[in-house]
């Protein structure tokens, strides 16, 4: 295995470590590379809310409101497990006696622990998964904006045969494209900054608009939808943790790294409790009309179109932010690194061609979660911990990371089915 011995020759070697001089900040911001606990949590927070949480009303809705919030408190915790096996595994490298340098990033450590064959499968995981996400912004940001725009008929053919779903995504394109030749994270931090602002103020919104109609209307719920639903709700509920690439530049960046395992778990703690707010919250507001983005249950009324054009901002300013990771890997690999505009456009039509094939906003979470964030957040993160510590701790590391490996490979499997047949059926 390649942590038994310090690469040499290899071009996939691992930078030297200096000693305490990278001035640099890991990932997240500009300021200075050591972050207090407060900003860590900030960061954890930023890290890990996204879209998903936009899809898990309607996942209530299909699992049922208990059932749901196990599934999405039971995915938080194993979670947080694997980030922190993660961590662990890191560490354990970067010690004395492993005599590994640096390691920055999750591609990194995949190399560590089995070279360049290691890389390449997180490297093409992370482009699957931000590419994934990428594509339900877009679904996202044309739907909402279809549906406020042509009285809800948003896939009614409005020109040239294209319905304004359709039109609204074009229309989104050279946009991107623009945002997308920014070359760096630097010059994106503003636009970041302003997005987060408007994301959080939007979906407070909603979960207050959401207790006013719970109040009103008390719809009928269910509380467990069976077990047919089981891995179409575990898919979504990984999907809306969707922070596993950001852990190592996360704790590479804290100032007490002893106590980085508690900061996560507070902040994985917090979000949960968000998450599973938000998800009932939209669930009992709606009951069995909840739609797969919950801000089309939103009636007319100029806060319900601030709400949703806030939420379309948010995303439409975090595409270029989530396609960074993807550029750095097929820049790296094709590109020895170097910034390429024209593969950058063609990164983004590709995208943008795949959001047009895919007609439900919730069932494509559940694909992408169940597919590559599974295996992202807990199959490789098992097997990395499993190969490092295997030998010091024998069956106490073999027994739990082969279970966590094996329960991530089913849910792989089972779920990415259940959710292409979802995407493919016809709905009512």
């Amino acid at each position: 295995m390649v942590y038994e011995k310090q690469a040499s020759s290899s071009t996939y070697s691992l930078p030297p470590c200096h000693e305490e001089k990278d001035d640099e900040t890991p990932l997240l911001t500009n300021s200075p590379p050591l972050s207090s606990k407060f900003k860590t949590i900030a960061n954890i927070f930023i890290s890990i809310v996204g879209a998903g949480v936009l899809g898990l009303p309607y996942s209530f809705k299909r699992t049922g409101w208990v059932m749901g919030l196990f599934m999405l408190f039971t995915v938080a915790f194993f979670t947080y497990h694997c980030m922190m096996l993660l961590v662990h595994t890191r560490r354990k490298l970067e010690s004395t006696f492993m005599g590994f340098s640096k390691i920055k990033s999750f591609g990194d450590l995949g190399f560590a622990v089995s070279g360049p064959i290691g890389r390449l499968v997180v490297d093409f995981m992370i482009v699957l998964s931000q590419a994934g996400f990428c594509v339900s912004y877009l679904i996202f940001i044309s739907t909402t904006l279809a549906f406020m725009t042509t009285n809800k008929n948003e896939d009614t053919p409005l020109f040239l045969g294209l319905s304004p779903k359709v039109l609204f995504l074009w229309a989104c394109f050279p946009f991107q494209l623009g945002l997308n030749a920014i070359p760096t994270l630097t010059h994106l931090a503003p636009l970041s900054i302003f997005a987060d602002g408007v994301d959080i103020a939007a979906k407070s919104v909603v979960m207050v608009e959401d207790v006013f109609v719970f109040l009103k209307n008390k719809p009928a719920l269910e509380a467990f939808g069976g077990f047919s639903v089981f891995f179409y709700g575990i898919g979504t509920a990984v999907y809306a943790f969707e922070g596993i690439g950001m852990v190592l530049p996360l704790e590479s960046e804290t100032k007490d790294k002893e106590k980085f395992g508690n900061v996560l778990g507070i902040g994985m703690a917090v979000i949960s409790v968000i998450f599973g707010a938000f998800g009932a919250l939209g669930y009992f507001a709606f009951g069995e009309e909840t739609k797969d983005i919950i801000t089309t249950n939103l009636g007319s009324g100029v806060i319900s179109a601030l709400v949703q054009v806030g939420l379309c901002i948010n995303l439409f300013f975090t595409f270029p932010l989530m396609m960074n990771p993807v550029y750095e890997v097929v820049e790296r690999r094709l590109c020895g690194s170097r910034y390429n505009l024209w593969l950058r456009w063609l990164v983004v039509l590709l995208v943008s061609l795949l959001a047009l094939l895919v007609p439900n906003f919730a069932d494509f979470l559940s694909l992408v979660g169940s597919s590559v964030c599974v295996v992202l957040g807990f199959v490789l993160p098992a097997v990395f911990h499993c190969m490092v510590f295997k030998e010091e701790l024998g069956w106490r590391c073999i027994v739990p990371d082969g279970m966590i490996v094996v329960f991530g490979i089913v849910i792989a499997v089972s779920g990415t089915w259940y959710s292409i047949i979802e995407i493919i059926s016809p709905k009512a």
